[in-house]
């Protein structure tokens, strides 16, 4: 089965919040076909829990995080991804320092979803696998992206005010980035 690996810093913040958001909107398009989403952290320390204000923010669109333990980004969970989505490009590169050959498949969130958009999925590419090589071929074709909006800002220390505008970010880009992996919701038909 796929797997993607969810990245930020201290994975207590940003990266549980999109792990939760991504696996629900996941499972709504795929049910139990949805590729397995985890989360890991640059420096997290293995076991933290996350941040009050995050299970708060997840917890208010629908998501529950609260047994989320931290665990630190390791070469072995890199290569065990079919896809590295990370928070911001500083999380990418490191990322990159770790497995170089995952370069490929690692992307920020904003980036990822971007490039899929200007490349709608085909019947011949809806695997994750595909997609992920849509995007890597795009990209190292020179795809246009916006390097002054590829991360999404992390919150901690910040009022739970804040953690709920992150929360609503990460949704919306989540259920964007499904749409772009697999293409448009097919329409029902009448009667159906």
């Amino acid at each position: 089965m796929a797997a993607i690996l969810v990245v930020c810093s201290g994975n207590i913040c940003r990266s549980p919040m999109a792990e939760g958001l991504l696996r629900r909107a996941l499972e709504r398009r795929l049910d139990d076909a949805a590729p397995v989403v985890g989360s890991a952290g640059t420096i997290a320390i293995d076991g933290a829990p996350a941040m009050p204000e995050s299970i708060e923010a997840a917890r208010e669109r629908g998501v529950d995080i609260r047994t989320h333990a931290a665990r630190l980004l390791t070469p072995e969970l890199i290569d065990g991804a079919d896809l590295v989505v990370t928070m911001a490009a500083e999380h990418r590169d490191a990322v990159r320092r770790l497995v170089p050959g995952a370069v490929p498949r690692t992307f920020t969130l904003k980036e990822l979803t971007r490039v899929l958009e200007s490349r709608p999925a085909t019947e011949s590419d809806e695997r994750l696998d595909a997609r992920v090589g849509v995007a890597a071929e795009a990209r190292a074709s020179g795809a246009p992206a916006n390097r002054f909006d590829e991360d999404v800002v992390d919150p901690l220390g910040m009022p739970l005010d804040t953690y709920r505008a992150i929360a609503w970010e990460i949704d919306e880009w989540t259920d964007r980035l499904v749409t772009a992996l697999y293409g448009p919701v097919p329409a029902r038909a009448e009667g159906a």
